[in-house]
């Protein structure tokens, strides 16, 4: 594979973690611990701190091992991205975003020993998890290869 078929889903990951952690470094400098700002009637932001991952999953879990099985989940995807075909552009800006968001997030776990979250959906009978940017891209991201999936499939029927 080519650098040059590589290097615009490299900025686009690269961009991902300096939003993510420009975003974040505001929430920890600007909205103390747990404080709830409403944006919406269904969106607010409220700083949260989650020491496991996805849903504070794992959250027992030690920040050292926590980290690197992070890493070995981030390798495991830069392999799947590097080995995607150059044709399918939806699955490769998937993995970036992928990448970029779980970077973002392992950051996090190495400087802070917990990675800060401040998106908070809600109605008043009904909340969904505290979660970031990052994990945003990691959603839309793995949406995207998804995608790329079902248009695969899609193109296999037609051809069949």
């Amino acid at each position: 594979m080519k650098s040059r078929q590589i290097a615009p889903y490299a900025t686009i990951a690269i961009i991902a973690v300096i939003l993510d952690q420009l975003v974040k470094a505001l929430v920890e400098a600007r909205l103390p611990l747990h404080q709830h700002v409403d944006m919406l009637p269904f969106l607010a932001l409220l700083h949260s701190r989650n020491t496991g991952v996805a849903f504070s999953f794992l959250s027992g879990v030690g920040g050292f091992w926590l980290s690197l099985l992070v890493l070995g989940i981030i390798i495991f995807i830069a392999v799947l991205a590097f080995r995607t075909h150059t044709s399918h552009i939806y699955a490769r800006l998937g993995f970036a975003l992928i990448l970029g968001g779980a970077v973002g997030n392992l950051i996090d776990r190495a400087l802070r020993g917990y990675v800060v979250d401040y998106i908070y959906f809600h109605t008043p009978v009904w909340s969904f998890a505290i979660f970031n940017l990052a994990d945003a891209f990691i959603t839309v991201g793995a949406m995207l290869v998804i995608l790329e999936e079902v248009l695969g499939l899609r193109r296999q029927r037609q051809e069949s």
